[in-house]
């Protein structure tokens, strides 16, 4: 090699140390490289109350490894991916109205024995078993905020809908509602409704299908129950407030009737009372004269005894008179 009249001769000694420099450097960068990874973006800390999940794209079974990974710090190697999974308890409510769980409506829809539709709110109380949370996310590959909003979620309307449409929204309505011409009405029993003790049945026996379904995916549902009144359609709104006036009106004019009745009862057993007693006072008066004489004088005073010729009326002889009537003596 030549620089400006200057030969420069390299040798083999010199070419090697140059290679055995260059790869000294390389590999202190490498390391360099891979601690800076393991401190800042390499590793995953799982804590109490989730499972971590491990997902490879290279290695002998590449995809979600089937064991979960305990409260703790764990690397992140080359083409691996670690999901913190939620596995503690939790209460998720789908409401109309925006929550802590979202602010989208989630609202549950679905419609009585008739077709009637309606919504409600429900909440339920959750968890995702340790030992299940990789095979979970394997299935549905989902996280859980997303699995509560997709699948449970569509669980809970169709369970609910499924047991709603049994039973009648009122007992009271169904009974009034109107029967095809020439048909017959067919006798139903109304066992429940969902405006009274049907409310709480339809919703435990959803619960119930829901709780035995998830239990097999390794999901812990152990309570499921209405928030607040179930949202009728307001013509079902409207017709029992008017059923209820009515029978409150009837109720009102039974109970006056029963009480007049009451009354003219009392009555009648007053005067029946009182006729016996007349009676029972004459059979004994006349089975006793006597006893009309004592009461006579009693009340007379002394001043007519009785069988007397005369009686005292004033305090003068001129009104002294005959107890027959005669004339005054």
């Amino acid at each position: 090699m030549t620089f400006q009249g200057t030969t420069l001769k390299l040798g083999g000694g010199g070419s090697a140390n140059a290679w055995r420099v260059a790869a000294t450097v390389a590999l202190l960068a490498m390391v360099l490289a891979g601690g800076s990874c393991a401190v800042s973006s390499c590793s995953v800390t799982v804590e109490s109350g989730e499972a971590g999940i491990k997902t490879t794209k290279f290695g002998p079974n590449p995809g979600v490894q089937p064991t979960e990974l305990r409260p703790g710090w764990h690397w992140e190697g080359l083409g691996e991916k670690i999901i913190k999974y939620p596995t503690r308890q939790r209460v998720y409510s789908y409401t109309r109205e925006g929550n802590a769980d979202g602010k989208e409506n989630e609202e549950i829809g679905f419609a009585d024995q008739t077709g009637l539709p309606m919504t409600a709110d429900v909440n339920m109380t959750v968890k995702v078993l340790d030992t299940k949370a990789a095979d979970l996310y394997a299935k549905y590959r989902l996280n859980f905020d997303d699995l509560l909003d997709n699948p449970i979620r569509n669980d809970v309307r169709s369970f609910i809908a499924q047991e709603a449409e049994k039973v009648p929204v009122s007992c009271n309505l169904q009974a009034q509602q109107p029967v095809e011409a020439g048909s017959q009405p067919s006798p139903t029993v109304c066992t429940g409704s969902l405006m009274g003790a049907g409310r709480q049945a339809v919703i435990q026996r959803a619960y119930a299908n829901l709780q035995r379904k998830w239990a097999a995916e390794g999901v812990e549902i152990s309570n499921l129950q209405w928030v607040g009144t179930i949202r009728y359609p307001e013509s079902i709104t409207t017709a029992i407030q008017a059923r209820t006036a009515t029978e409150q009106r009837t109720l009102a004019a039974q109970q006056k009737e029963a009480e007049a009745r009451a009354n003219a009862n009392a009555q009648i057993e007053t005067a029946r009372g009182e006729a016996e007693s007349i009676r029972l006072r004459g059979d004994a008066l006349r089975a006793n004269p006597q006893l009309i004489d004592q009461i006579y004088a009693q009340r007379s005073q002394g001043l007519c005894p009785p069988r007397a010729s005369t009686c005292i009326i004033g305090q003068t002889p001129t009104t002294m008179i005959p107890a027959t009537g005669g004339a005054a003596e």
